[in-house]
């Protein structure tokens, strides 16, 4: 057996070559629910300077895989970043989305904190090895709902201030440069692509 494997990635290939592209996703939904991720995906900030060049996959692939609900308000919220991230990443980085339910082993793979919860988003090497995972909610958004229902008792250092779209956006741009790093330092795929 090989010092690298990951004991999911038959999981994870499976689900990411089922999953559906970003428009294809969206397009699943009612009329209702494709207008409301329209208006989301409208409403996303533009990235920050500099941001292409830190979503540099330099020669790896990425893939990432999205467990969403298209029903869900913190998918719409999420999803449309995610979504821009990767394309503003380039064609190195795959985004393939999953519904909640389809797919009960993945929903069960992905629990946080026992619950079943979206989005959640899942980065895979080439080999569908994870790299590592993120989501739910951006931190901003723990602040937000922190300080509206813990009270004035706890208050919170960086709580919403107005600026909680582009601090979400900040937030998943550094969670993919993360992982975009990590798939370009790890010892195996720096030997197989010689660097």
């Amino acid at each position: 057996m090989s010092a690298y494997f990951d004991r999911r990635s038959d999981l994870f290939c499976g689900a990411f070559r089922d999953g559906a592209g970003y428009r294809d996703y969206v397009a699943t939904g009612s009329e209702r629910e494709q207008s409301n991720w329209a208006r989301a995906e409208a409403a996303v900030p533009a990235l920050p300077d500099g941001a292409r060049t830190r979503l540099d996959p330099a020669g790896r692939i990425v893939n990432v895989l999205c467990l969403s609900g298209i029903w869900c308000g913190d998918c719409v919220r999420s999803v449309p970043i995610v979504a821009r991230l990767a394309e503003a990443a380039g064609p190195s980085v795959d985004l393939r989305l999953v519904d909640r339910d389809a797919i009960p082993e993945l929903r069960d793979e992905l629990r946080v904190l026992g619950a079943m919860r979206v989005p959640m988003v899942v980065f895979l090497t080439e080999d569908f090895h994870e790299i590592g995972r993120w989501g739910d909610r951006p931190l901003a958004v723990y602040r937000e709902k922190a300080a509206t229902e813990l009270g004035a008792a706890c208050p919170l250092p960086g709580s919403a201030d107005g600026g909680a779209l582009a601090a979400e956006t900040e937030e998943w741009l550094d969670v993919f440069e993360r992982m975009i790093l990590m798939a370009r330092l790890a010892p195996p795929l720096r030997a197989r692509h010689g660097d």
